[in-house]
């Protein structure tokens, strides 16, 4: 396996900007960590931009919707156009409506946040649970208020800050009372980057569930899988030759742009670091890697 190509100057900038036309780019960790934008990626961005690159920030977190993220890049005064954000919790909600064709009498009961309500509404399909179950009073609690709704046919877990026992105890009851019933997670990383550390993530949100089941998600929508990169290549016709992953993480980022035949750019402003790809027994190796993707602004002319 080949070492990967560190980029330290503006020539080799340069370089490697020229052999890709579209550039997908994590926001977490590559963009910013939590709301600050992290140095000069604004001036990166404009470089990317003036040079006529096409732009498409993939992220796995599902807490917020196109919308959400959308109001995100305003507030943080980073330059952003219509349909240049896929997120997993649309990712789950377009492939569950278009590929899979979930009934249309059916409804998906929903571990998680607002983006994912918002993206389901999107795709007109219809769910339960979320924000329904997030009030919790354990004073009043018996087992005997699980109520079945029997038009639900799938469980998508995705982050939530508002996840409670309630939630876990209808999910686990949906799908073990019923083998038919579908399980999706709308990404399964463990970690997310934040305020200079890092947070459990979607994958352990979603850990109880699958630990009480016994059984593996039936689907998982989010990078490093394969459902994303599907949507994305069917929603832009890429070209996977010419087309660049930009990602912090090497498990998820990283891996989907190798799964999916495309170029990947490490950067080491987030969750993964310099030694876990130059160790002798890494397993994911970008094509390239550099400090942050902010330092391509020196391009900035």
């Amino acid at each position: 396996m080949s070492e990967p190509v560190k980029l330290t100057d503006a020539s080799a900038y340069e370089s490697f900007l020229d052999k890709y036309d579209t550039f997908l780019i994590d926001c977490d960790g590559v963009i910013w960590h939590g709301n600050n934008v992290l140095p000069n990626l604004r001036e990166a961005l404009s470089v990317l931009r003036k040079k006529g690159k096409k732009l498409l920030f993939v992220s796995n977190n599902s807490a917020k919707s196109r919308k959400g993220y959308l109001k995100k890049f305003k507030k943080l005064n980073i330059e952003i156009h219509d349909g240049e954000i896929f997120g997993s919790a649309y990712a789950s909600a377009y492939y569950i409506k278009n590929v899979l064709k979930f009934p249309k009498e059916k409804k998906v009961y929903v571990v998680g946040d607002v983006g994912i309500i918002e993206e389901l509404e999107s795709e007109g399909i219809r769910y339960a649970g979320a924000n329904e179950d997030s009030n919790f009073d354990t004073s009043n609690w018996d087992f005997a208020n699980i109520k079945q709704d029997p038009e639900v046919g799938a469980v998508l877990c995705g982050f939530d800050i508002h996840v409670n026992y309630l939630k876990y105890a209808k999910a686990f009851t949906y799908l073990n009372s019923n083998p038919e019933c579908l399980f999706f997670l709308t990404n399964d990383d463990p970690t997310f980057p934040a305020n200079g550390t890092i947070y459990p993530g979607g994958g352990a949100i979603a850990a109880p569930l699958i630990t009480a089941l016994g059984r593996k998600p039936d689907g998982i929508f989010g990078k490093p899988n394969k459902p994303m990169l599907d949507c994305i290549i069917q929603h832009l016709n890429l070209n996977p030759e010419r087309t660049c992953m930009i990602g912090d993480r090497l498990d998820t980022d990283i891996l989907f742009g190798i799964n999916g035949g495309l170029g990947t750019l490490f950067v080491l402003t987030g969750v993964n670091k310099e030694q876990d790809i130059l160790a002798m027994d890494a397993r994911i190796i970008p094509d390239y890697y550099m400090a942050s993707l902010g330092d391509i602004s020196v391009l900035d002319k």
